[in-house]
């Protein structure tokens, strides 16, 4: 019997490393020379209105503010930060940045209004924020970013670019998250990396494949192509609302989603209970609150990252065997992130641990549900019941 689970778990890797999308390859980025070569610039550069959701913030926003006042983008554009009801003084900040960036008039910071039943949080900000960039003038872009996500000078027009020589219905980057803590180093990469194993982007940048995702971080989204599929109102109650939109926004045209240097998290996730809260606001809500599909999910991780170094270290005869190829299987698939992020390959091997983490991490995201705490950010519990 422990030499058939262990062939089970080869089973998964090979389908993993041959037949899911090639996501273990980290090739979908947004600095290829030849993305560059064919980009043409537009003869007239459509408007772009960047929309930031903010609630106490006051620990990244002026850095994401000031990276967005200094873009080189050659067209118009406007900036405006939407405070969620912050009492960290994070609006002042914004204001404080613009101004030392020499770009105050770039910059509209609203007052969002309280938040109405059946909206989450950041939703409910970047509709107050979309509402206002489509007043008086409509902008042909809405470029939506997080908070605390930094950008380099280039990033908006290289997001433009992309989006209007594809004629993409969403642009979106996976901003690369901060890993200089010892928990960031230990267990960042590998959340990218499982991100990837369930919405592998060569998949989702595939016209015609029926899967879809987003990075909330940062989006560039076809203004029209949102309203035709329904503006925000039509995700309003999601948790993963990235996911949520890209799926949606798909369906009026292709998209594109890639790892990126330009576009990188400066909020820290330097301790366990970080990374911890990270996982936990979301997981539950990937599985659609199904205690079903979190059996089969606890079950499938352990078959998949915890069975090989078990069968290698204490099985026998094939079953050794079959774990220990899983288990190469795995950190190979393991190092082009690791590269990526700029990190040793000696982490490779250390995966089912982490593994083994992010499934406690999974379960918890269950049990906060379960006591009506899921989805918690900032002070609110937005999950479904």
């Amino acid at each position: 019997m422990a030499g058939l689970i262990a062939f089970i778990s080869l089973v998964i890797w090979v389908y993993l490393l041959t037949a899911r999308g090639g996501f273990w390859h980290a090739e979908e980025r947004d600095d290829k020379p030849e993305d560059d070569a064919r980009f043409k610039a537009p003869a007239t550069w459509p408007s772009v209105a960047v929309v930031i959701p903010a609630r106490n913030e006051a620990g990244s926003i002026a850095q994401t503010v000031s990276s967005l006042c200094r873009q080189d983008y050659p067209g118009e554009f406007r900036i405006i930060v939407v405070d969620d009801q912050s009492d960290d003084g994070t609006a002042d900040l914004a204001r404080a940045a613009a101004v030392e960036a020499g770009a105050p008039q770039r910059l509209t910071v609203m007052t969002g209004s309280p938040l109405p039943e059946g909206w989450t949080g950041k939703l409910w900000a970047l509709n107050q924020g979309d509402a206002l960039a489509c007043t008086p003038v409509k902008p042909d872009w809405l470029l939506h970013t997080d908070a605390d996500i930094a950008h380099s000078p280039d990033n908006l027009r290289k997001l433009v670019l992309r989006g209007v020589n594809d004629q993409l219905s969403l642009v979106s980057l996976m901003a690369k998250l901060r890993c200089d803590a010892w928990f960031e180093r230990a267990l960042i990469p590998a959340f990218v990396l499982f991100f990837q194993m369930l919405y592998p982007f060569r998949w989702v940048n595939q016209r015609g494949h029926p899967l879809a995702a987003g990075a909330g971080g940062c989006m560039l989204i076809h203004r029209e192509s949102l309203e035709a599929a329904g503006g925000i109102e039509s995700i309003r109650d999601e948790i993963i609302d990235d996911c949520a939109l890209g799926a949606r926004l798909k369906l009026q045209g292709p998209i594109w989603l890639g790892l990126t240097e330009r576009a990188q998290s400066v909020r820290p996730y330097d301790n366990l209970g970080e990374i911890r809260k990270m996982v936990s606001r979301t997981a539950y809500a990937q599985l659609k609150y199904s205690p079903l599909l979190l059996a089969g999910t606890l079950v499938s991780l352990i078959l998949t990252f915890i069975v090989p170094p078990l069968a290698t270290l204490f099985g026998h005869g094939w079953g050794r065997f079959f774990g220990l190829l899983s288990w190469i299987g795995m950190s190979v698939a393991y190092l082009p992130m690791l590269r990526f992020y700029q990190r040793s390959g000696w982490w490779a091997p250390i995966l089912p641990a982490i593994a083994a983490l992010y499934s406690v991490f999974t379960f918890d995201s269950a049990l906060q549900h379960w006591q009506g705490r899921g989805g918690m950010w900032k002070g609110r519990a937005q999950a479904k019941k």
